[in-house]
């Protein structure tokens, strides 16, 4: 036997060792890789040209996705993700990858400013001395006066403010966040306390069902955790060999999910509730269950004429469903934004306990997190406070609510009566400008903290942030703000935070996961704290999932809320659905401003979606710029003609229509948020899908930047 190597066994092994190398960069001994901090000249222990690999956590949107942020010299390189995290097991999405443009973007706000409500002529750089004296005044204001307004993450801070609140005597901190108001968030909490007895997000099984209906849930796009309910999916259609999935999608325009499906049906908005609770006495009778009294007045005739489904074809869905092993029934998004919307969460969650299908392969589980969501009633109570000159100081952070919520709600006029508004923006977002300071928090990958994982996983899981880099600029997290001002208040609000920085705050929160049986074991909270960063998180080994101890219908025939009637021709259905700008703040990104949207390929802008046939009879074209108008105000868009959503429906993208963000979010289409309602459901959810618009030419034309041919499809040129 030769012992000299050939060169395709030097080309094998040396691959070998690079990839051994980047693992143990990565995940491996905590010496090597969480020592070490982020740097912007190169240490010894290192060489040019190679990789350092950070694990951290994405937060382009709530769902807490693990990612590995490869490193060279200082600077972050590419963003992939953590094929260890139980959440998206190595996957991301499209908005994941484009967090390095958020760390390097050009319109970062680069220190603190006070700004004069935007006046940039008499705005001025402060240091951050001067900023701390200004928060630490504010939080000595009364209590009952000052209100902080968070966004969806990251939940180290939401505690922390919680605590500060609850210490100084002043109002818990109202959360909000335009995507999860999409998903529907509130209103399947709150349909998943009344019918199972505990507020937490239903966990569906979607890889092992046969049969799944989803109602309005785009779950491989925007709803809850896509990453996750994506890699399911792909189980749901080729990880059994025997067995292939058939899914339903029930929403009038056609989303990526529905695009996805085996059957997609478009129902008229409005109509989910009384064809959820149709399907619920169906099932029953084919399955030979007594039938529950809130479904059994129901007929198949009055869901047909309210859906505008045929009553064959309904009673043959019931029967698919009812003869399927693994069924399952999904609500979600603009189902849920109805009238009845709670109505429908319920009656679909209580379908998955007629099948008996709790607790089983392919069904409903319920996860040990606890979810603290606010819900849209809370936010219009804050803003009745403002309008009365109940705040006097308000502190924003991570939400952009001049840009996220309904234009009606009057957030604006409300906000010019508050004496004090701070802002902790990265970016000069339309409230930022808005407000007296800015004190810019780092990007999330400068940051550290956590994230509870609350949809997509199996088990109980916390992510974890790290810097990846250090800081670019003169910012400071804003954790660390909140606990300096907090000291300089002395006496027993100093005691209670004696925390010395945001890290130390992380750590204590961090205790009682080292006895908890996570995945790694360490005797003291400063190994856990390198395994910790190491690892992205902590999470349990093994699934943690849980059946419904109980299935509670409703408890009555509840009074079903028929469609709106519309003026055939002239009104319309309208839909606002998210992209992947998300809750908008990801249209400062010019790689998701050049992706095409998933339907229609269209970049760089907004469209409104009409059926070819409606727009043929309201002699509009591609390109044509018509004014969309409901009783809340109106957006102007260029007509994009789509087949797959109903003739009496019209719909528009959210995220695009900014008047701030920066240069390559300004200008850009339109703000659907401008035209939607300020009305909630039962749960306290906005009924976004329960807006009724008129259509008027303008005479206008704007050509739509897309990928497809228009000659490939209607022949045009």
């Amino acid at each position: 036997m030769s012992n000299t190597l050939s060169r395709r066994d030097f080309l094998k092994l040396s691959g070998l060792g690079a990839a051994v190398s980047a693992v143990l960069t990565g995940c491996g001994p905590m010496a090597r890789y969480i020592v070490r901090k982020p740097y912007t000249s190169m240490p010894e222990y290192n060489q040019t040209g190679l990789s350092t690999y950070y694990a951290s956590t994405c937060r382009e949107c709530p769902a807490g996705c693990g990612i590995i942020v490869r490193t060279k010299e200082g600077r972050a390189i590419t963003i992939e993700g953590n094929p260890q995290h139980p959440v998206n097991r190595g996957r991301l999405c499209s908005r994941g990858v484009t967090a390095q443009q958020g760390l390097y973007n050009p319109d970062r706000i680069r220190g603190p400013v006070f700004q004069a409500r935007g006046d940039a002529g008499r705005a001025k750089a402060i240091t951050w001395d001067e900023a701390l004296n200004v928060v630490q005044q504010a939080l000595a204001s009364s209590p009952d006066q000052i209100a902080f307004l968070l966004g969806a993450a990251p939940d180290h801070l939401f505690d922390l403010v919680s605590e500060m609140t609850a210490t100084l005597g002043a109002p818990a901190p109202v959360r909000y966040n335009a995507l999860t108001t999409f998903e529907g968030r509130t209103t399947l909490l709150e349909a998943a306390r009344l019918t199972f007895g505990e507020e937490t997000l239903p966990y569906f099984d979607l890889a092992n069902a046969d049969v799944t209906f989803a109602f309005g849930a785009n779950f491989l796009e925007n709803w809850l955790s896509p990453v996750a309910y994506t890699r399911a999916y792909g189980e749901f259609r080729q990880g059994r060999p025997t067995r292939r999935g058939y899914l339903v999608v029930f929403e009038a325009r056609q989303s990526l999910t529905a695009g996805n499906a085996d059957e997609w049906i478009p129902i008229r908005p409005g109509s989910e509730a009384i064809l959820a609770a149709v399907f619920n006495r169906l099932v029953a009778e084919a399955r030979g269950k007594p039938v529950s009294p809130a479904f059994s007045t129901v007929t198949v005739s009055a869901a047909a004429a309210a859906s505008g489904v045929s009553e064959e074809k309904i009673r043959q869905l019931a029967q698919l469903f009812a003869a399927a092993s693994h069924p399952l029934a999904i609500p979600g998004g603009s189902a849920l934004a109805q009238a009845d919307g709670l109505m429908t969460a319920r009656s679909l969650l209580y379908l998955n306990a007629v099948v008996e299908n709790l607790g089983q392969p392919g069904g409903v589980f319920l996860t040990p997190a606890q979810v603290a969501a606010t819900d849209f009633a809370a936010v219009k109570e804050l803003v009745r406070r403002m309008t009365d000159s109940k705040v006097k100081v308000l502190f924003i952070h991570g939400v952009n609510p001049l840009f996220e919520l309904p234009g009606a709600l009057g957030f604006g006029e409300a906000l010019a009566k508050v004496p004090l508004v701070i802002s902790f923006a990265s970016f000069p977002d339309e409230t930022a400008l808005a407000s007296d300071y800015i004190l810019p928090d780092h990007t999330p990958l400068e940051s550290f903290g956590y994230q509870r994982v609350l949809a997509g996983s199996d088990r109980p899981a916390y992510s974890s942030f790290q810097p990846v880099v250090v800081p670019l600029y003169d910012t400071r997290a804003t954790a660390d703000v909140l606990l300096a001002a907090v000291k300089q208040l002395g006496m027993a609000a100093a005691q209670a935070f004696p925390y010395k920085d945001e890290v130390e705050y992380i750590q204590q929160k961090l205790l009682p996961l080292i006895e908890a049986g996570g995945f790694y074991t360490a005797p003291e909270i400063f190994t856990f704290w390198s395994r910790w960063l190491q690892y992205g998180g902590w999470w349990k080994p093994q699934a943690e999932l849980s059946a419904p101890r109980q299935a509670v219908p409703p408890e009555e025939a509840f009074p079903f809320t028929p469609p709106v009637e519309l003026e055939e021709g002239k009104q319309f259905y309208l839909i606002t659905f998210p992209n992947h700008f998300g809750d908008g703040s990801g249209a400062n990104r010019p790689w998701l401003q050049e992706l095409p949207d998933w339907m229609t390929t269209v970049t760089w802008n907004s469209w409104v979606e009409i059926h070819p046939k409606t727009a043929e009879e309201l002699g509009l074209h591609d390109d044509d710029v018509v004014r969309i108008s409901t009783p809340f105000g109106f957006v102007e868009a260029s007509v994009y003609r789509y087949p797959a959503i109903r003739p009496d429906t019209i719909a528009i993208p959210f995220g695009q229509g900014h008047t701030a963000l920066g240069r390559w979010a300004e200008g850009r289409g339109c703000n659907p948020a401008q035209v939607l309602p300020t009305t909630t459901n039962a749960a306290g959810d906005l009924t976004f899908g329960s807006v009724v618009a008129t259509i008027l030419p303008t005479g206008k034309r704007r050509p739509l930047a897309r990928v497809e041919s228009k000659e490939g499809i209607y022949g045009e040129h």
